[in-house]
């Protein structure tokens, strides 16, 4: 079972090690294709909601915003 993380809504110091401790938590038994892939997805999604920023911007820049 997956730990739960938890984030204070005023974003510490303290939350950042929550984080590295979650991700550990997720990564320390993994094999180097299974870490691969778990980075790849993160880093597509994280691509992905940048191209929606993009055209976000985009459209309040050009006045076509919906």
């Amino acid at each position: 079972m997956e730990p739960k993380l938890e984030i204070s809504p005023d974003f510490t110091l303290e939350d950042i090690r929550k984080i590295r401790d979650y991700t550990y938590e997720i990564t320390n038994n993994m094999t180097t294709q299974e870490l691969c892939d778990y980075y790849n997805k993160g880093a597509e999604a994280g691509f992905k909601r940048i191209e929606e920023l993009k055209v976000e911007r985009s459209k309040r820049i050009n006045g076509t915003q919906t």
